[in-house]
Order: C-alpha cells, then sequence, then structure tokens
C-alpha cells in the first residue's frame, strides 16, 4: 500500500490509542486525587478533633487545678493535728466538692511523711497507709508546679486513676508540709473521646514520656513509654506534629495526631485508622471504575470498530489491486502468447523441411567430410530451432500436452541427479520434499525442461557457487494462489543468487525478456515454466530480494488418481515398415519431405492436399492404408482434427490416425481424444516411433 495510503490509518489508530489512554489516564488521575482527597480529609479531621480534645482536656486539668487551690484554701493555716480533729467537718465539705466535679474520683491531703490527712471518699482515712514512694508525692518534694502521674492502681480496691497533684501550701518559705492529690479517672475522657469518634477513629491522652492516661478504644493502658514512634516525635517537634505509625497498644496502622495542652506536660492524640481510609477509597475508586471502564471499552469498541472498517476497505482496495494487475498481466501475456504461437506454427513448417531436406541430401552425399559437417551443423541449428518453438508454444499454452500420473516424492530424487550433472560443481543441489506429497497429473517432459529451465537460471545468478534447494508440499486451498482453487502441489526452486531487481520482477515470464548478455539467453526458459504451470492448470509465481536469491514456486494441481506406468511402444532404429500410407499436407515444401521420411521406413505414399479431398477418397477408394497421416492446420472448413474425427466414424473403419502439428488450438484436445501427435519438426526417428504406435496398439494414445 502507498504512504498516502498509509498516512489515513494514523489517525484512526490514533483514535483507537486516545480512546483507551485518555480515560485511563483521566480515571488514574481522578483515582490519584481521590487518594490524596482522603488523606487532606484525615488530616483536616484530626486537626479538628484535636482543637475540641485539646480544649476539653485543658479546661478538666484546670478544673482540678482550681480544686486543688480550693483545697488548700480550706487547709490553709491548719496543722496536721487539727485537720484530723476536723476530719469529719472537712470530709463533707471536701466530698461536695468532688460530687460537683465529675472528672474527679476523688480527694486526699498528704502529711509530709505521706500519710494521709484527710479524704473526699473515706472517712477516717487509713492512718497507717504510706503514699510517699508514689510519683506524685516524689514529684512534689522538690517542684512547685501542678504534676500529673501515670495510671496507678489504687492500694485499697481495684480503682485504676491517674493523679494530679500540688504541695499543701502555696507559700514557699513554710517548707514542704505535704501534698494535695486528686484522683482522675480515665473513663471519664474515654466516654467524651467514644461520644467525639465517628467510624474507626481513636483519641488519646498522652504524657510527655509517652505514658497513655486515657484513650478510646478502651483497652489496656498500662505504662507503654518510649522510645517509641510517637515519643520520638514529640521530642522533635515538642509542640504538635502529624505522622503514620503502628499504634505500640493495638498494633494498627494510623495516621495520629498530637498537640501538646497548653501549661501542663500531656498531650492529646486523635488518629484515623489507615485501613478505614483505604476502605474509603476503594470504595470511591470502585465506582469510578464502575462507570469510566464501560465508557473507556465502549469508546475503544467504536474507535476498534471504525479501524477494522477502514482496514477492511484498505484490504479490499488491495485485493482489487492485486486482481487488476493480475488481469492486466495475464492479458499481456495472453496477447503474446497468440503471437508467438503463431510464428511457431510458421517457424515449424520452415524447419520441418530444412530438415528433411537436409537428412535426404545427406544420405546421398554423405562420402564428402567437409558436406557432413555442413550438414550437422544444420542438424544443430534446427534442434536449437525446434527448442525455441517449443518453449514459445509452452508459454502460448499451445504445447500439446501428454499428461500422466506422477508421484514426485519419487520423481524429484532422480532429477536431482540430472540437475547436478547440469550444473558446476560449486552449486549444490538439494531436496527438501514434504513426506506425505501428493500427486499431479503433468507431462513428464515439460516438467522436467521447466526444471531444468530454472536449474540453468540459477546457475547464472550464483556465479560463486550457491545451493539450488528445490522444495515440495501440499498446498490447501486456503494458501492457493489468487485464481487458483482447489489443493495444490508446490514446487518451489530456490537459489542464493544476486536475484532480481524489483523493477523489472513483472516481466520476467515474458518471453523473449532477459537480463543476459547478447548470446547467453533466448528470454524463453521462465516463459516455458510459466506456460507450463497454467496448461497443467496451475501458475508460477516469482520472489526476489537483491543479493539474497530468487524463488520460483510453481502450483500444480493434487490428483487423487493412482500413478500409472507409462507403457510406450518400443521402435527400434531399424524397424522397417511396409504398406501404403495416405498422407494430407497443404504445404508442397513440407509434403515432399514427409513423403520421402515415410519412403525410406518403407512405406509408399498417396498425397492429398485438403481434408475434404481425403474424406472422399477414404469413402470411395477401395485401397488398404496401413495409417493416415494428416497435418491438423489446414484451409478450407475441415481441418486435421475434424478429419480425423470423421474417419474414425467411418462405418467398418478402424485405420490408424496419426496427427502433425507445429502448432495448433486443437493440439491438446486431439491428444485427449486419444489420436497420436507427430511434433514440427520431426524426422525420421519420430515417424518411426509414431507408426509402431499405432501399429502395435491403435487405442493408445501416444506423442511421438
Amino acid at each position: 500500500m502507498s504512504p498516502s495510503k498509509q498516512s489515513l490509518f494514523w489517525p484512526l489508530r490514533l483514535i483507537a490509542v486516545l480512546s483507551l489512554a485518555l480515560p485511563a489516564g483521566v480515571l488514574a488521575f481522578s483515582i490519584w486525587q481521590d487518594w490524596q482527597s482522603i488523606h487532606e480529609q484525615a488530616r483536616e479531621r484530626i486537626q479538628s478533633s484535636l482543637d475540641v480534645l485539646h480544649e476539653q482536656t485543658q479546661k478538666s486539668l484546670q478544673t482540678v487545678e482550681r480544686s486543688i487551690s480550693e483545697t488548700n484554701e480550706v487547709l490553709r493555716g491548719m496543722s496536721d493535728e487539727a485537720i484530723r480533729a476536723s476530719e469529719s467537718a472537712l470530709y463533707v465539705r471536701l466530698k461536695r466538692t468532688q460530687q460537683a466535679l465529675p472528672q474527679i474520683e476523688s480527694i486526699w491531703a498528704f502529711d509530709k511523711n505521706g500519710h494521709p490527712l484527710v479524704s473526699s471518699t473515706i472517712l477516717p482515712v487509713p492512718r497507717d497507709l504510706n503514699n510517699s514512694d508514689r510519683s506524685y508525692f516524689q514529684a512534689q518534694l522538690n517542684s512547685f508546679d501542678t504534676y500529673i502521674s501515670e495510671v496507678l492502681r489504687a492500694r485499697v480496691g481495684t480503682q485504676r486513676f491517674f493523679v494530679v497533684s500540688g504541695r499543701r501550701t502555696s507559700d514557699p518559705a513554710a517548707g514542704f508540709q505535704g501534698v494535695i492529690g486528686i484522683t482522675v479517672t480515665p473513663d471519664s475522657f474515654s466516654e467524651f473521646y467514644r461520644k467525639l469518634s465517628r467510624g474507626r477513629d481513636a483519641f488519646g491522652l498522652v504524657r510527655s514520656d509517652g505514658t497513655v492516661l486515657a484513650r478510646f478504644p478502651e483497652g489496656r493502658i498500662e505504662d507503654i513509654r518510649g522510645p517509641n514512634d510517637l515519643s520520638r516525635a514529640m521530642e522533635k517537634q515538642p509542640t504538635a506534629g502529624l505522622l503514620e505509625m503502628q499504634s505500640p497498644l493495638d498494633l494498627l496502622e494510623r495516621i495520629v495526631g498530637y498537640q501538646k495542652v497548653r501549661g501542663y506536660e500531656i498531650y492529646v492524640v486523635a488518629g484515623i485508622e489507615k485501613a478505614a481510609l483505604r476502605a474509603e477509597f476503594w470504595r470511591d475508586t470502585l465506582l469510578r471504575l464502575a462507570v469510566g471502564i464501560p465508557i473507556a471499552l465502549s469508546l475503544l469498541a467504536l474507535s476498534l470498530y471504525a479501524l477494522r472498517r477502514a482496514e477492511s476497505y484498505r484490504d479490499e482496495v488491495v485485493r482489487r489491486e492485486a486482481a487488476e494487475a493480475a488481469l492486466k498481466q495475464g492479458q499481456r501475456l495472453e496477447a503474446l502468447g497468440q503471437l508467438t504461437g503463431g510464428v511457431a506454427h510458421d517457424f515449424n513448417n520452415l524447419l520441418m523441411v530444412i530438415q528433411g531436406s537436409a537428412h535426404r541430401i545427406k544420405r546421398t552425399l554423405s562420402a564428402d567430410a567437409r558436406l557432413a559437417r555442413s550438414f550437422q551443423a544444420i542438424e544443430e541449428a534446427v534442434n536449437r530451432g525446434s527448442t525455441l518453438t517449443r518453449q514459445l508454444l509452452s508459454f502460448s499454452r499451445r504445447q500439446p500436452q501428454d499428461p500422466v500420473v506422477v508421484d514426485l516424492k519419487f520423481r524429484l530424487p532422480q532429477m536431482q541427479e540430472m540437475l547436478q550433472a547440469s550444473l558446476r560443481g560449486d552449486i549444490v543441489v538439494r531436496t527438501e520434499i514434504a513426506p506425505e506429497l501428493g500427486r499431479v497429473k503433468i507431462d513428464v517432459n515439460e516438467f522436467e525442461l521447466a526444471l531444468l529451465n530454472l536449474a540453468v537460471n540459477a546457475r547464472d545468478a550464483m556465479s560463486d557457487g550457491g545451493q539450488l534447494i528445490i522444495g515440495a508440499r501440499n498446498v490447501g486451498a486456503s494458501e492457493a494462489p489468487p485464481g487458483l482453487s482447489g489443493e495444490y502441489v508446490a514446487i518451489a526452486v530456490q537459489d542464493t543468487g544476486c536475484g532480481i531487481p524489483d523493477e523489472i520482477l513483472d516481466r520476467v515470464f515474458e518471453p523473449f525478456f532477459t537480463t543476459k548478455e547478447v548470446g547467453r539467453g533466448t528470454g524463453l526458459g521462465l516463459s516455458q515454466v510459466y506456460g507450463f504451470a497454467r496448461q497443467s492448470g496451475g501458475t508460477a509465481i516469482v520472489e526476489s530480494q537483491q543479493g539474497r536469491g530468487t524463488r520460483v514456486t510453481i502450483y500444480l494441481p493434487r490428483t487423487f488418481d493412482e500413478s500409472a506406468s507409462a507403457s510406450p511402444a518400443e521402435a527400434a532404429e531399424e524397424l522397417r515398415f511396409t504398406g501404403k500410407v495416405l498422407l494430407v499436407e497443404d504445404n508442397r515444401d513440407v509434403w515432399e519431405v514427409t513423403r520421402g521420411l515415410l519412403e525410406d521406413l518403407g512405406f509408399s505414399v498417396d498425397l492429398l492436399s485438403d481434408a475434404e479431398s481425403a474424406l472422399r477418397h477414404l469413402q470411395t477408394s477401395d485401397q488398404a492404408y496401413r495409417f493416415l497421416l494428416s497435418d491438423i492446420v489446414m484451409p478450407g472448413p475441415m481441418n486435421g482434427l475434424e478429419l480425423a474425427r470423421r474417419v474414425r466414424e467411418l462405418p467398418g473403419t478402424s485405420l490408424p490416425i496419426i496427427l502433425a502439428t507445429g502448432y495448433s488450438a486443437q493440439a491438446q484436445a486431439a491428444s485427449d481424444e486419444g489420436f497420436v501427435l507427430l511434433r514440427k519438426p520431426y524426422g525420421v526417428l519420430e515417424i518411426r516411433k509414431a507408426a509402431a504406435t499405432v501399429l502395435a496398439d491403435r487405442g493408445t494414445a501416444r506423442v511421438a
């Protein structure tokens, strides 16, 4: 296909690619954007939750701090003994404060040795209890700041809590007098976190050392101190931060944000499970795919349909162009065939006269050596001319065929030796024959001549030697070349020579067309190959690449008839005959030559110049003839073939008939009807063999 026609398809191919690529790109971008959006929304939600948590935690701790200050005011100026003496009244007072604040579990006052003085939950307090070893007590020995302890388990009971502690007095000059401790239950924070959570959110209250004070979802909250991902992030960014981590509490992967509570060494933490984000992402993605993929596939299907229609149209145009080219080539070769066939007819008559006359003169003047050499040259020229006309007739498909069923599995290896002997020693001939190769019905002589012509062409193309490969295989109807139908046997002759230029490849089967030097080729070798293949019901094609060799493939119709060995009539060189022959020939020169050849064989001859006279003569004469010898092409309404048919129909007559032709469109029909054919130019040997054939077996058709 030309570049201009090919250029019609790239926009369709581009549309097909874009119909898939663009939706895929848009879909991929939207999926990526959705992933980013989900993460951005998660970060915004975490930050919003942190703000709420910070506000709630700060207010709760400030309330606890005010409770510490209020308790200090109640106990200000009272000694330990005075506090113990007023324990009942103080219990009531602290109880009211505790009940007003739901996050507070209890309020305790301890002396400087860690013994309890008063409590909001127990009356009287256990005097032998000593909490001086607790972290919230130890922290106040050298500090005046509010301290928040880790989660503790009560020494009386099973309660869990953390303690917010401060010194009993705000007067630094008074020295350390004891500790005010307020226990806070984690449940009050966890309940708030539960109400705040949406789906699989997680919240927590964590000290700066990583200790968890409260969390949601609820679970194990024992001390889990660093180093861990969260504590390391708090160390690097002590105010606030965001990270992805695996929780050390429940081992779930989350996106976690933290924020320090102003005024306290404590952080609020908010997290979202990554599995929840992935689930949301895949839910949105599947929805997009459910909508986008059918649209993309529909666009792709439409574009591919349009492309296939265009390619189908393109293929149809290519087939039509090839068919038109083949038709033009066939018409050109057919015209050349008609021309060459006509030339061959007249040329064969001339050769017939030359050959016969030279033969008769040679017999009378054989004693002169110089004349003998001249006669030999005449015979060689006649033989060369006969070969040329045979090739011309084969190309024009006017050469009479004598087809027999041939099994090429056995015939081709036999021909390999003949071809090897015909080529140079630096050329190797080998065969590649399919094991189940079918049989063909062909003229063996013409087939051998075709292979020999191909071998000679290959020899000339391989000046430095090479390989000649003869391959044969079966070809089904689907593999047959255009214009052929049915099953065929393909015989491919391939060389490793110089190849044929592309610009002359379509002319190689034309007669007289040759690229060889003057005197080295007639240009009829490949034309004979083409004519033989076409006349046999097949065709021949040529493929070539310059520098890489040429392959000529002959396609012959496959036959399923059984091969039969030929049974020719044997005619000895010196066989003599007797009797009279009726010769019908319109060309006087050929007439004289043929009569001489018949007389040399021992026959006497009656001569007639047209078919009508010969038929009347046979109908009225009582003369007994050994056989009738008639030319096919004669002037008048009746030709030689029609004469033979009429003679065969004469009642009580079984006269053997030989038909001679240098060219005739009806020669093949004569052979098919069982008549023996003599190809012009013929000599005494050919007439002897033809006569022996018709006289030995009148029912056998044989081309002599």
